[in-house]
C-alpha cells in the first residue's frame, strides 16, 4: 500500500477522530514538499552544474529550478541575478514517494541519528528539516560527487495548527526525537 493509500484510508480517519473534525477537507494533510539545495557560485560552471542539476533530480524525482540572488551582497561575492542554489517543489504522488524515502532509507542512514527534533515547526504547521550531505540518498553516485553538500526540507501542510502537524506527520512515519533528546540537538 502506498503511503498515499494508507493516509486515504487509515490515517485521514485517525486524525478526523481524534481531533474530531466532521468536514473530511480540513483534516490535516501535505500539501507540498520543497527542497532547497544552496550552490554558492559553482552554478557558473556548466559542468558542475549540469551533474548538480542531475543530482538534484534523481534525488526530488524532477528537474529543479536555479534560484538567482535577489540582491547582491558585496561580502559573499554575490551579485543580483547570480544563481546560488536549485529547488524543487514536489506535489502529488511525487511528494509522497519522497516523503517514504526520506523517512524510510534517508534519516536512518545519517551518522548518530536518534530521530529529528520537534523544535522545527514554524508555528503555522509547517515543518523543515535540514540534511548536511546530499550522499544519504542512494540514487546520488558517489563517485561522481565532488563534494557534499547540504539539503533543506520543508514540508507544507494545510493545518496552521504545530500540534495537528506533527500528529499528521507522526502518523505518516515521521520519525521525532524524544522530548528530553530534541532539546540537546
Amino acid at each position: 500500500m502506498s503511503l498515499k493509500q494508507k493516509y486515504e484510508s487509515q490515517i485521514r480517519p485517525a486524525l478526523m477522530k481524534e481531533f474530531e473534525i466532521t468536514n473530511v477537507m480540513a483534516v490535516p494533510k501535505m500539501e507540498k514538499i520543497v527542497v532547497n539545495m544552496g550552490t554558492q557560485d559553482i552554478l557558473k560552471d556548466k559542468g558542475v552544474r549540469e551533474q548538480l542539476m542531475s543530482e538534484f533530480a534523481k534525488i526530488t524525482g524532477q528537474t529543479p529550478n536555479a534560484r538567482l540572488a535577489r540582491i547582491s551582497v558585496a561580502g559573499f561575492g554575490v551579485r543580483e541575478g547570480n544563481p546560488v542554489g536549485l529547488a524543487a517543489t514536489l506535489r502529488g504522488g511525487r511528494m509522497y514517494d519522497f516523503f517514504e524515502r526520506l523517512v524510510a532509507v534517508v534519516l536512518p542512514r545519517q551518522r548518530d541519528f536518534r530521530g529529528v527534533p520537534t523544535k522545527s515547526f514554524d508555528g503555522s504547521g509547517n515543518y523543515t528539516l535540514g540534511i548536511a550531505e546530499h550522499t544519504v540518498f542512494p540514487e546520488v553516485d558517489m563517485a561522481k560527487v565532488d563534494k557534499p553538500r547540504g539539503l533543506e526540507i520543508t514540508i507544507v501542510t494545510n493545518t496552521k495548527s504545530t500540534d495537528r502537524a506533527r500528529k499528521l506527520l507522526e502518523l505518516l512515519g515521521m520519525p521525532f526525537a524524544k522530548e528530553e533528546e530534541s532539546g540537546k540537538n
